[in-house]
């Protein structure tokens, strides 16, 4: 089932803020600071601001790369990529809110925030066979200890597979 967005700017953008986390595994902090020019087309890469003020380059999807340039054109956007109607960049809770709102359409989870989509994208690397050094640096963690926290629900899926999938077990 297909979530709907609203219409116009509003709608464009808020989908495009889902699909950045999910694509990226981006921070909130880093997802509001993002400017147009922090995305590179011809690279398929975005830059962004970590914490400790540690810059990294994270790879864009063809997808999302179409959209953002369709998005960018449409609008005009000149310097932040995710901004009000007034061209002001976007604040966290009202990032909080478009999380909030999609999410709850299309699961009962209770945590709905832009953290589970970072969660989400970390989880969906690692069962896909990414190497967690890899994550960790894409998600821009100092250390593996933090990466590590996104490996549990992936033990739990392991831990199944092997119940499945061996004779002794």
């Amino acid at each position: 089932d297909e979530v709907q967005f609203d219409v116009g700017f509003i709608g464009e953008r808020d989908k495009l803020i889902l699909e950045f986390f999910y694509v990226t595994g981006v921070r909130l902090s880093e997802l509001i600071n993002i400017r147009v020019l922090d995305i590179s087309f011809d690279r398929k890469l975005v830059k962004v601001l970590g914490k400790r003020n540690k810059e990294r380059l994270i790879p864009l999807s063809e997808k999302l790369l179409k959209d953002l340039s369709s998005f960018i054109s449409s609008y005009n956007l000149q310097n932040y990529l995710f901004t009000n109607l007034k061209g002001e960049k976007v604040y966290t809770k009202l990032v909080y809110r478009v999380v909030n709102k999609y999410i709850a359409k299309i699961s009962s989870i209770n945590k709905k925030s832009p953290h589970i989509l970072r969660h989400t994208f970390a989880t969906h690397m690692l069962n896909n066979g990414a190497d967690i050094n890899a994550i960790k640096e894409l998600l821009g963690h100092a250390n593996l200890s933090a990466t590590q926290v996104y490996t549990h629900n992936t033990i739990e899926k392991l831990k199944f597979v092997y119940k499945q999938a061996h004779p002794r077990a």
